[in-house]
């Protein structure tokens, strides 16, 4: 998934037609997943209404996470978006009375500061920004929900069909708002098609789908901190891709988000 700002900037479409095609685009692929899921493991079928709230979360997720990307820096983004775990054991305990160990507290804690050092060098906080800043911190409270509504769904129906039933209710709701909002729905070049299909089937179809089975496995709390590895993803997209060296800080930003992730692994 940290890959995904880089498709939304190269995808010659504004914010919430990228966001439209980036689910859209995923549909054939998780079906595909969802076929061969039940023919393994039949699961229970229909929209149940764990899987509708999933959806409307994560169509809450996409609209302010693409708003954000262009409208302050990707460093602002993708940092503002981090707070998803926070909103994790915030939620999970006011609303299913679950209380977060110690260590998945600290973890988050070491994540936090880990984060933040990895983007300190591009984050500015600054009022031409702040609109921008605040689509990034309702990024991650909807992404937050997400985590939650999945982990429930999860209970009864496989990964395949929660992450193709939350993705078709995205979809519909994305193609509303981009044909309220956009000029264009349709790119306009190959690179641009291929940045949506690379956004479709490698961030949404492959990130969304392994964090669905995650979720079926790990504690949500624990799981929602690979938002933090995005930013890992993010600081190596930009050197491999863009020639942006990685400094003595982000380097030990990315050391602090990898312990933190081990302090907080289950038991």
């Amino acid at each position: 998934m940290g890959a995904s700002p880089i498709f939304v900037r190269l995808a010659d479409v504004g914010p919430f037609a990228s966001a439209f095609w980036r689910v859209a685009l995923a549909l054939p692929a998780l079906w595909v997943w969802l076929r061969f899921s039940d023919a393994r493991a039949p699961s229970a079928g229909g929209f149940d209404r764990v899987g509708l709230l999933a959806g409307l979360a994560f169509t809450g997720d996409l609209f302010f996470w693409h708003l954000s990307i262009v409208t302050t820096s990707v460093a602002n983004a993708t940092f503002f978006a981090t707070t998803a775990p926070i909103w994790v054991v915030a939620f999970g305990w006011l609303l299913l009375g679950e209380r977060a160990a110690w260590r998945t507290l600290a973890g988050i804690a070491l994540c936090v500061l880990g984060g933040a050092s990895l983007l300190a060098q591009s984050f500015h906080l600054r009022p031409a920004g702040a609109i921008g800043d605040l689509y990034g911190a309702a990024t991650g409270l909807f992404f937050g929900l997400y985590f939650l509504a999945v982990k429930a769904a999860r209970r009864a129906h496989s990964a395949a069909r929660v992450t193709f039933t939350a993705t078709l209710v995205t979809a519909v709701l994305l193609l509303i708002v981009a044909l309220a909002l956009e000029p264009t729905i349709l790119p306009h070049s190959l690179g641009g098609i291929a940045a949506l299909c690379a956004m479709a089937w490698i961030s949404h179809a492959g990130g969304q789908g392994l964090l669905s089975i995650a979720l079926g496995r790990l504690p949500a709390a624990f799981s929602s901190l690979v938002i933090f590895l995005e930013a890992i993803a993010a600081a190596g997209f930009a050197f491999l891709f863009l020639g942006e060296p990685v400094s003595l800080v982000q380097a030990i930003g990315g050391l602090a988000i990898l312990a933190g992730i081990f302090v907080a692994r289950p038991r």
